[in-house]
């Protein structure tokens, strides 16, 4: 069973959804595929991979892809073959994560990281773009999108959180992220990006996620919204995510069902599809 809830009159997304492809484990060697980085006005550089799939002699909108905690933005292969046909996707390597460095002197915290985004808009020469973030990388883009809403053309949030996680959910287990259906590839894949990530970034991360809300910020988002979640997601309830979600001005809610809460990759297919009608929606409506 799939369900959507809309508020703001907003219409529900279709129904008759394809079922999720089954979310497969890359090569060890994927992490160094081609990607490359742009510096920053603060100096700061940031590893990101590009994807366009269309016709050559055309280009698609930019659509910014912000990953969770404990991973990279290679997390996102399986929206990369149908989303990139229609948009020109930059996959950012978060600062901390992958091989984008965080400095000795960063701050840990959704505004920096917001600002983060907004100078790499800057450095491919975007003055807008979706934006699309997942986990943590949601509440980032949430953040984004109520700070810079001129630059925020459609706002996408996959399991991102509205205020503090339980720090518990640090030690939450990938089949609680991935779910039932996860393969042991999977879930070791997932695991060899939790390994990886440093000591660092751990505490930085914890402290930020600790400590945040984004409810007063988000009346201020006023680009179209998609928020996805998940039926039995162990993050957040469905009643949470519907006691925030209302108040972004212009946004509904797609309720997919799945026992894991990072959807973006168990339910890829799932959400591309409903991610592609609603920006293929907000055409039409001008």
């Amino acid at each position: 069973m799939k369900w959507g809830l809309a508020s703001a009159g907003l219409p529900l997304l279709s129904q008759a959804l394809p079922q999720a492809a089954e979310a497969r484990p890359l090569p060890e060697d994927k992490e160094q595929r081609a990607g490359t980085t742009a510096t920053l006005s603060s100096g700061l550089q940031v590893f990101y991979r590009e994807d366009w799939l269309g016709a050559p002699w055309l280009d698609g909108e930019p659509a910014i892809f912000l990953h969770g905690n404990l991973e990279t933005g290679e997390i996102w292969y399986g929206w990369v073959p149908r989303m990139a046909q229609r948009f020109h996707l930059y996959r950012l390597d978060l600062p901390g994560f992958g091989r984008s460095k965080a400095p000795a002197n960063f701050e840990w915290s959704l505004a920096n990281y917001t600002k983060v985004v907004a100078d790499f808009l800057d450095a491919i020469g975007a003055g807008s773009a979706h934006i699309i973030g997942a986990k943590t990388g949601g509440a980032i883009a949430m953040q984004f999108a109520a700070t810079y809403p001129q630059r925020t053309r459609t706002l996408v949030v996959a399991s991102g959180p509205f205020s503090s996680v339980d720090p518990r959910m640090e030690s939450a287990t990938q089949q609680m992220r991935l779910g039932s259906a996860a393969t042991k590839e999977e879930m070791a894949y997932f695991d060899k990006l939790k390994d990886g990530t440093s000591r660092e970034t751990i505490r930085g991360i914890r402290s930020m996620l600790s400590s945040f809300s984004l409810e007063d910020l988000l009346p201020k988002i006023t680009a179209r919204t998609l928020i996805i979640t998940s039926d039995r997601s162990a993050l957040q309830s469905v009643e949470t995510v519907l006691r925030f979600q209302p108040k972004i001005p212009n946004s509904r809610l797609l309720v997919l069902t799945s026992d894991a809460y990072h959807v973006a990759v168990a339910n890829a297919d799932e959400c591309v599809t409903n991610v592609l009608a609603f920006m293929e929606e907000g055409k039409h409506q001008g």
